[in-house]
């Protein structure tokens, strides 16, 4: 019994889960009709609908940003200003006029991924070849990256007029799912394809546990972590066109704020060390989806939006709390002791 029981808890999930179903839990008691789910014209709505709708654009950082954690042990606090950045560069290419845009839909698109691109070749040039400390790093366009979509936009929040803009951000026709719950879904299906048919996964998590043992055994320890910054980069430009989408338009000053934060929570709260290492895309995304529940349950109980990271804060102090190596020895010892004073008693 005891040995199944050390495997459960020792499963890299059962955090994660365990987390996500307390909060569901809580919420259920809460809302007696949290997860009733309603049928109007051929969409789905209810509130376990608008978690995971809300969470897409989230897991889509956090699959990002398990990689750059992964790979350098360190996070990206760049990515909602990356979100920006790519929300403006779309916008002011679409342009704002009513009747037609001002290039095709997709090449405005594929502009703000290159934008988020560009910038995650940035941090990964300054982290892998510079050796700069990632968090230090990122700092620099977390700084900057909302000055620059405001240079792009003039300081003006450009509303794209075009219904069909809001389509990525919202409902394809017919379909009853968000259409961003889909990009998320295909982008994490892309990428644990692309990390366990390759050697790319193994990769990063040998650089992750020792840069200078992977470079002795022939991995290009800088190449890697340039890649995970590259790819957290495009991940932080699809979040972007989707937050862009759900408000047709670029507001450099609330797109993306304070999603970093919520991000690396995700990947921590997914059972993944922040020290660098072992990774589970899973597990970040059941994290995502933990936080939007939390959230969603904070604010229906009437938790202000100044308040809430307080909370988040606590969350964040347990998580960290229950991974430390320190806290689980002292809990060993304490196991250990047990048997020690029941021979004493006896």
């Amino acid at each position: 019994m005891k040995k199944t029981l050390k495997k459960i808890t020792g499963f890299q999930l059962f955090l994660p889960i365990v987390a996500l179903i307390l909060v569901l839990l809580f919420n259920m008691i809460k809302t007696p009709d949290f997860f009733k789910i309603t049928v109007l014209n051929g969409t789905l709505y209810g509130f376990m609908i608008d978690i995971i709708n809300r969470a897409s654009e989230l897991a889509i950082l956090a699959i990002g940003m398990t990689l750059v954690v992964a790979s350098s042990a360190g996070t990206d606090i760049s990515v909602g200003a990356v979100s920006a950045v790519t929300a403006a560069i779309i916008c002011f290419s679409l342009g704002p006029d009513q009747q037609n845009y001002q290039m095709p839909y997709l090449v405005g698109i594929l502009l703000g991924l290159l934008g988020g691109v560009l910038c995650g070749m940035w941090n990964g040039l300054l982290v892998a070849k510079m050796r700069i400390q990632p968090m230090v790093a990122t700092l620099i366009l977390f700084t900057a990256g909302r000055g620059i979509s405001q240079l792009i936009c003039s300081g003006q929040i450009i509303h794209v007029e075009k219904e069909s803009y809001r389509i990525l951000g919202s409902f394809i026709p017919k379909v009853p799912l968000p259409t961003p719950v889909f990009v998320a879904a295909a982008l994490a299906l892309v990428t644990w394809l692309v990390l366990k048919k390759t050697a790319l996964g193994m990769y990063i998590q040998a650089v992750g546990i020792n840069r200078r043992a992977g470079r002795l055994i022939g991995i290009n320890s800088q190449l890697i972590i340039f890649m995970t910054y590259v790819y957290c980069g495009l991940c932080s430009g699809i979040a972007g066109a989707i937050m862009s989408s759900r408000i047709a338009a670029c507001d450099a000053n609330n797109i993306g704020l304070n999603i970093e934060l919520d991000a690396i929570l995700a990947v921590a709260l997914g059972g993944n060390s922040l020290g660098g290492g072992k990774f589970s895309l899973l597990g970040s995304i059941i994290g995502a989806i933990t936080i939007q529940a939390l959230t969603t349950s904070l604010y229906a109980m009437h938790v202000t939006a100044d308040q809430l990271p307080i909370y988040k804060a606590i969350v964040v102090v347990i998580i960290v709390t229950l991974q430390s190596a320190e806290f689980r020895k002292w809990i060993s010892s304490l196991q250990g002791k047990r048997p020690v004073k029941a021979k004493a008693a006896s």
